[in-house]
């Protein structure tokens, strides 16, 4: 869903959304890559504490293809959050303990930005769009992104094994 918010024009000409002249919109979803790359992680944080964890017991566990798995895990291993184990019995394993690993940390090396406001001036990139200074709204999107960050970066792997340990079984 794409919210596309109207330029219109207040006392003074302050625009109350400058993200439909500068033709963004707002999206906040995430992807396969996202929801499935944190769901795989979990797992092998869940279930790599005596050996490394296959990519098909992954695949098996969470219902998910072995060939979008290895794109995933691929992508973990280069952001750091995994180590590949060769061998007859290898797999993966976390690179780091999961109380070091956050899940706005993986979300981002995944997806991105989690931005949901395409602007470079919400998102202390840069100046924005030529109408950021008369933009009412842009303080909106800071406040909207750095809520998602914090929430995110507060929510660390080994939380939520420990969580789903006494909610159900993993």
């Amino acid at each position: 869903m794409a919210i596309i918010l109207a330029s219109n024009r207040i006392k003074g000409g302050a625009r109350i959304g400058c993200l439909a002249h500068c033709k963004r919109a707002i999206l906040m979803k995430l992807s396969t890559k996202g929801t499935y790359g944190l769901r795989a992680l979990i797992d092998i944080a869940a279930n790599s504490q005596t050996d490394p964890v296959s990519i098909s017991s992954i695949s098996t566990r969470q219902a998910m293809s072995v060939g979008y798995l290895e794109q995933l895990i691929s992508k973990l291993k280069r952001s750091g959050f995994v180590n590949s184990v060769r061998g007859v019995r290898g797999g993966y394993v976390l690179a780091k303990p999961a109380s070091e690993i956050s899940v706005g940390d993986v979300l981002r090396a995944l997806e991105g930005s989690l931005s949901p406001v395409d602007c470079p001036a919400a998102k202390d990139e840069g100046e924005g769009c030529d109408e950021s200074g008369s933009c009412l709204t842009k303080v909106v999107w800071q406040k909207i992104n750095d809520s998602i960050n914090i929430a995110v970066d507060a929510i660390k792997l080994s939380e939520i094994i420990e969580e789903a340990k006494t909610s159900c079984s993993i």
